[in-house]
């Protein structure tokens, strides 16, 4: 990916804010608004195909409960630790999830996106073609891809390595040796096992802003590391040792200090200081993502003051965001650029 100035925008499940996330539309939509890269989330199948959705659990992303003859496959299931009741992508074959529709997510938020209804779901493999044939993005580069490792202790304790699953499929398609690939999770266990099976990549770990890495919970229970000891000088200095980046959701960066002062610049600096490279995720333009002062009008799917929180983050001094509207992001680091 670029090295240009400015941060690198990545179109968070593709161009979401206006396609059904993570259907073909909606990367093709990125593509053409110019994004540095796109992020997939992957989960598996019970016959070992990886598969692009927000989660496992599919009935908000899919019209499976329409279909009659699944509806026997609806469950109750724990994934990391929270009790989840639906359809499962590991009670499926890829055959029988081709069969699906996606469906949009966060009907009240982006009602439009309703409209785009007769699409199917898509296979790692089906992102990896079409990103061979995507075009260059808005600084002249090929589009890179941000692979979300989703759920892997829990998908390992059912006996579906996500890690084998990964680096399998990206062996197949030539993409073991890519530079456009990254590689990301809230686990950093299996970010150290795709980078032994001698896969190329960046490797980014994901910090949320409360609790505790599944894996961590997995392994130490209530002894878990919680992610906030991710953040302080130490905690940066250790992870720089088995990952390249840090990524934050954008509320720890957003929380201010006792003078009322953003704290993200100094957690940025921070992590550059110990040698990672920093992304932000994720940013949004409707009212229902933003802060009560940058909302306009009380419609949670209008567009606010979108602007001033771009440009506001971005100012941080990260490397990359994560967005649902590309197009804007690549606007507000126009404008960055231009201060």
């Amino acid at each position: 990916m670029t090295t240009s100035p400015g941060p690198l925008v990545i179109g968070h499940r593709g161009a979401s804010g206006y396609r059904p996330e993570h259907t073909r539309s909606a990367y093709e939509l990125a593509f053409a608004q110019g994004v540095d890269a796109v992020e997939p989330d992957l989960v598996a199948t019970k016959d070992r195909v990886l598969v692009i959705r927000h989660e496992n659990e599919i009935s908000g992303t899919t019209d499976v409960a329409s279909h009659p003859e699944f509806a026997d496959r609806r469950t109750t299931r724990d994934i990391d630790g929270v009790s989840l009741t639906g359809w499962f992508t590991e009670d499926f074959t890829w055959a029988e999830l081709a069969t699906l529709r996606a469906r949009e997510r966060l009907p009240k938020v982006r009602p439009h996106n309703t409209e785009h209804g007769d699409e199917g779901i898509l296979r790692l493999v089906d992102l990896i073609a079409l990103l061979d044939a995507a075009p260059l993005s808005a600084r002249g580069a090929r589009i890179g891809m941000v692979a979300e490792i989703k759920h892997a202790s829990y998908f390992a304790s059912i006996g579906l390595p996500l890690d084998e699953l990964f680096g399998n499929e990206l062996a197949s398609a030539g993409w073991t040796d890519d530079d456009r690939l990254t590689v990301e999770s809230f686990e950093e266990t299996v970010l150290g096992q795709i980078r032994d099976r001698g896969v190329r990549a960046r490797y980014v770990f994901l910090v949320d802003v409360e609790g505790a890495p599944a894996d961590q919970v997995a392994q130490r229970g209530a002894d878990a590391r919680p992610y906030s000891s991710y953040l302080t000088v130490d905690g940066m200095a250790a992870l720089a040792v088995a990952a390249d980046g840090i990524s934050f959701d954008k509320h720890l960066l957003q929380e201010a200090d006792a003078s009322g002062s953003a704290v993200g610049a100094e957690l940025v600096a921070r992590a550059h200081a110990a040698g990672l490279t920093v992304f932000c995720w994720t940013l949004r333009a409707e009212n229902r993502f933003l802060a009560k002062a940058l909302r306009n009008g009380t419609s949670a799917s209008r567009f606010g003051d979108w602007k001033t929180e771009f440009l506001e983050l971005m100012g941080m001094g990260v490397d990359g965001v994560f967005t649902d509207q590309p197009d804007l992001a690549i606007a507000a680091r126009s404008a960055l650029l231009l201060e």
